[in-house]
């Protein structure tokens, strides 16, 4: 059974592409042509979203060479590890707000103290799973669909955020 699945996951992917340019065929739309129409309009979206993308970036850099993550998570670890969440994890929770690749970087460095199978360590993996990089999130696509109004949308990210965390703290003890 398991072989099948392994054979059928293989051959989706390509069957989607095939279902996609032959529906294209038989409603006789330019597929090669739209597909390079979309491209080039991605490409425009890209030129648009990189000097946001690098601001984030230098700025969860400073932040973390600085050492102000670790302060905070010295400062707010008697609060977080009396709910099962360690210190240590409080920069990544930080940072994955603004940049999941530059999380990555400080999941890699949890790994390494603690190892991926402790406590710290399944809770890192599932946090990453259940939160979302918000403030990337917000400017690339608000910028990107030139929305200017974002009402309640940060204060509704955040508040998903907290809850996957607490999510995450519940499956992590569950393990």
């Amino acid at each position: 059974m398991m072989n099948a699945l392994s054979h059928i996951s293989d051959i989706i992917i390509p069957l989607l592409i095939f279902f996609i340019v032959g529906y294209g065929y038989v409603s006789k739309v330019k597929v090669y042509e739209c597909f390079l129409k979309g491209a080039k309009e991605g490409l425009k979206i890209v030129a648009d979203i990189v000097p946001t993308l690098i601001g984030l970036l230098m700025a969860v850099g400073m932040l973390r060479t600085s050492g102000f993550f670790d302060f905070l998570g010295k400062i707010l670890a008697p609060v977080t590890e009396g709910v099962g969440l360690p210190a240590q994890l409080l920069p990544l929770l930080v940072v994955k707000l603004f940049s999941s690749s530059a999380a990555t970087g400080l999941v890699l460095d949890i790994f390494k103290t603690s190892g991926p199978d402790s406590y710290a360590g399944m809770l890192t993996s599932i946090l990453m799973s259940c939160t979302e990089t918000v403030f990337y999130t917000m400017s690339v696509y608000f910028l990107a669909a030139k929305v200017t109004k974002t009402r309640y949308t940060l204060a509704g990210a955040l508040l998903s955020t907290l809850a996957g965390t607490l999510a995450s703290i519940v499956l992590a003890n569950m393990m």
